[in-house]
């Protein structure tokens, strides 16, 4: 009889990131980032405006290739993969400007997704029905599955459910590792209070999480730690209300107006 795989553990280090930087030109927007992120944490990223969090983000997820530094996911170096790449191997990502195939129907733009070589592989070939499949997702992060939502195409979804295709997509492709990208930004407190509970309930299930956000109120309320950068430096690094309560940290928030 075959053993059972051995659970993941909660202490295993699934993300590494080691003296990460990025420079644009004469511009260091990150700058010798270290950071690391164990299995079924939920980290934070923040910063005022132009700290580098999405350029950060970027270099995680292979769309910008770093200066210098390392990436390792699961213990692989994957520094300087392509996006494809990193996440054929469980790491997934939202866009903070969302990015769906505007003239599909919302379910549709999750199927695509279905038919990845990680979704395929992992599914053996036996998947059932993808359109159902897709509906499920898209359900379990706040769509209403009989109402006529699901079957409109994209380009006519409010800002508030192209947010929460965004999160389905991600999550049909079997991620290990979710990268939020200012998933709450534009939506109104109702709407983020109701993505809150698709948050925790993710977290229970056990996904690895790295949020960049501005809402820090909804953040801190499900985070375990939170990373700070400031001119693309980690500042502070810690639980959210010690981080924040260090002068440096408040000072960094005071007079920023930039774009991020």
């Amino acid at each position: 009889m075959t053993e059972p795989a051995p659970k993941p553990s909660r202490d295993e280090i699934i993300l590494s990131v080691r003296g990460l930087t990025k420079n644009f030109g004469g511009v260091t927007a990150v700058d010798q980032v270290s950071f690391e992120v164990k299995r079924g944490e939920l980290i934070g990223v923040i910063g005022p405006n132009g700290s580098g969090k999405t350029t950060l983000v970027n270099l995680i997820t292979g769309f910008v290739k770093p200066s210098a530094g390392k990436i390792m996911v699961k213990g692989k170096d994957v520094t300087g993969w392509a996006p494809y790449a990193i996440a054929d191997l469980g790491l997934a990502r939202t866009f903070q400007m969302v990015k769906p195939f505007y003239q599909l129907p919302a379910f549709k733009n999750v199927v695509v997704a279905l038919f990845s070589p990680r979704v395929q592989r992992l599914a053996g070939g036996r998947y059932g029905d993808r359109d159902a499949v897709a509906k499920d997702l898209l359900e379990e992060v706040g769509f209403e599955r009989d109402s006529w939502v699901i079957n409109k195409q994209a380009s006519v979804l409010p800002h508030g459910y192209l947010k929460r295709l965004e999160l389905a997509r991600c999550l049909a492709l079997r991620p290990e590792v979710l990268v939020l990208d200012e998933l709450f930004s534009g939506l109104s407190l109702a709407e983020v209070a109701s993505l809150v509970p698709v948050i925790e309930k993710l977290m229970v299930q056990g996904m690895t999480i790295i949020m960049v956000e501005h809402r820090l109120k909804e953040l801190f309320r499900i985070a375990d730690r939170v990373l700070v950068l400031n001119f693309g430096q980690k500042i502070a690094e810690g639980a959210p209300q010690e981080v924040m309560s260090q002068p440096k940290v408040r000072g960094a928030y005071l007079g920023s107006e930039s774009e991020d």
